[in-house]
């Protein structure tokens, strides 16, 4: 009598554990699978299509960005741009609309081992500030480049702005170039550097400039004396500009309202100074 009774003990016992943990196994939610990004998802503005890594590795060549470089990837997907810069020493940063990929980014950052170099912003980036970056990358539309582009030529001159694909409407690029290996599609980048601006009237002794510019390009004439003479092939890369005007050449770094550089005629070469007046 005495066995039976504890053998319906035993079995009451289990009876009630086996519902225990089917009630709290119920209760518990299921185990979130770690998202994973698919080609041609959509996104605010584009579908996501990744970079391939030869790709990203020519547009970080192609904008000699350097440990110095703060680098901001708008658009930055899965991460592997401003990963890849963050090896590379920049401190860089990837805006990304999808919390999925940005919560994917740090997590390939982390494996990387570069997560005090690498930020991941959950953001629109037309309502962030970039305005800090020595180098931008991006894939995007045209559309979308040309409506950023006002803002990238407020930018400190000399920025380094580099796509992947797509152009900047009627601004041409400064530079193109292509990748191959593990890059089948999307594999042509083109890089812009931010130009001075320089259009206006600029003196200098009893020389007047007057500068016309559209992007980097620049045009206009040189006064002396009352003889005028064309600018021409007259170019901005970044702060420096060049231009010839009758038979004299001329070099130089613009900073603000000031032209420093200097004046090549006949073989000849001398320190030259223009000031902007209007």
């Amino acid at each position: 009598m005495q066995t039976m009774f504890n053998a319906r003990r035993v079995m009451l016992a289990l009876i009630l554990s086996f519902c225990s943990t089917t009630v709290l196994a119920q209760a518990q939610p299921a185990a979130k699978s770690e998202f994973t990004p698919e080609v041609g998802q959509a996104g605010k503005d584009v579908v996501w299509v990744p970079t391939a890594q030869g790709l990203v590795d020519r547009m970080l060549d192609m904008a000699k960005l350097t440990a110095k470089d703060i680098h901001y990837d708008l658009g930055s997907g899965d991460g592997r741009t401003v990963i890849t810069a963050a090896k590379r020493g920049a401190t860089a940063f990837g805006v990304e609309y999808n919390p999925d990929m940005v919560e994917l980014s740090r997590r390939n950052a982390a494996k990387e081992g570069v997560t005090g170099k690498a930020t991941f912003i959950h953001g629109d980036i037309f309502q962030t500030d970039f305005s800090k970056a020595t180098v931008i990358t991006l894939f995007l539309l045209p559309d979308l480049n040309v409506k950023l582009r006002p803002q990238i030529l407020d930018m400190r001159p000399g920025t380094r702005v580099v796509s992947n694909s797509f152009t900047m409407g009627d601004w041409k690029s400064d530079e193109t170039a292509s990748a191959k290996g593990d890059c089948t599609s999307y594999c042509t980048a083109y890089l812009w550097i931010v130009p001075a601006k320089v259009e206006g009237v600029w003196k200098s002794g009893n020389e007047e400039l007057k500068f016309a510019q559209e992007y980097q390009m620049v045009q206009g004439s040189l006064n002396v004396g009352g003889k005028l003479s064309n600018v021409q092939n007259g170019r901005l890369r970044g702060d420096q500009i060049s231009f010839t005007a009758g038979e004299n050449r001329y070099a130089g770094r613009v900073s603000g309202n000031v032209i420093e550089g200097t004046v090549t005629s006949g073989g000849k070469t001398a320190p030259w100074t223009a000031t902007r007046s209007k």
